[in-house]
């Protein structure tokens, strides 16, 4: 097929996903009062006590809502994935995504631009939610957050891919929420997001290893880095390698004669 007909197939996906995400307007304030909450009140009560001394990519000492506010640019790209996810289950449960797989176009391609229109979606909250921070006082380089934006769309693919996965693996939309639980929760708070590394490691060994080798944690550095405008050649590296296994995961589960959907139904 020539290149137009790939290029209005994009546009169709990522614009529904644009005018979905405009109509439900919770959506966009439920994304941002879970990180404002962290910011405004649990940072403000953590200030003392958790303190963070100078570290990399910080050039001074930093107060803790400086250093939370990557981990929750994360949180709203880790959530805005699985709801993505959620809303593929939902879509297979009505019959609608029938519609969208049994296009002539490649199902690897109809996925990656369905992860393309969530993770534009996260961008936007995202951006949103810096600017509330600017405004509060915490402001990054000018250039930085520019620099971070390449950063977002690995971070949105990498969780949304991991979302598009578990959707193989659920059948109904009601049990759908109790794996987001399941996978969103450890991932986030088994983390740096919240807390570097080397305050994990003097708290518990094992909870340091588990954080180190959790995939967000380098995907949240790598935001971090960014931010600052740094690189972090290891955690891009990571979060990358990461991606494209979960998103080979996901089309291998969303093809009809080998994956997973295959003894599902095919979409049903």
């Amino acid at each position: 097929m020539r290149l137009m007909p790939w290029l209005h197939c994009l546009r169709g996906v990522v614009g529904r996903e644009l005018l979905r995400f405009l109509h439900q307007r919770s959506r966009f304030l439920a994304a941002l009062v879970r990180p404002l909450v962290w910011l405004f009140v649990f940072a403000a009560g953590f200030r003392m006590a958790l303190g963070v001394a100078m570290t990399e990519p910080y050039q001074t000492y930093i107060l803790y809502e400086v250093y939370i506010v990557p981990g929750l640019v994360g949180m709203i790209q880790l959530f805005n994935g699985m709801q993505s996810s959620l809303s593929m289950v939902y879509d297979r449960e009505m019959g609608s995504m029938r519609v969208l797989l049994v296009s002539p176009f490649p199902r690897w391609y109809l996925l990656v631009c369905k992860l393309l229109a969530s993770t534009l979606v996260s961008a936007v909250q995202v951006y949103v939610f810096l600017a509330i921070a600017w405004w509060y006082g915490i402001q990054a380089p000018p250039m930085g957050y520019l620099w971070v934006l390449p950063a977002l769309l690995v971070t949105g693919f990498m969780v949304g891919a991991l979302g598009l996965l578990l959707s193989t693996f659920v059948r109904q939309l009601e049990n759908f929420a109790g794996v987001m639980n399941f996978v969103i929760f450890p991932m986030f708070f088994l983390s740096s997001a919240l807390y570097p590394l080397w305050r994990l490691r003097e708290g518990s060994h094992l909870v340091y290893q588990i954080a180190a080798f959790n995939p967000f944690t380098h995907a949240v550095e790598m935001i971090r880095f960014a931010l600052y405008e740094r690189v972090n050649p290891e955690a891009i590296l990571i979060s990358v390698a990461v991606t494209l296994v979960l998103l080979a995961l996901a089309i291998l589960g969303y093809n009809p004669s080998r994956g997973l959907m295959a003894r599902k139904g095919g979409g049903d």
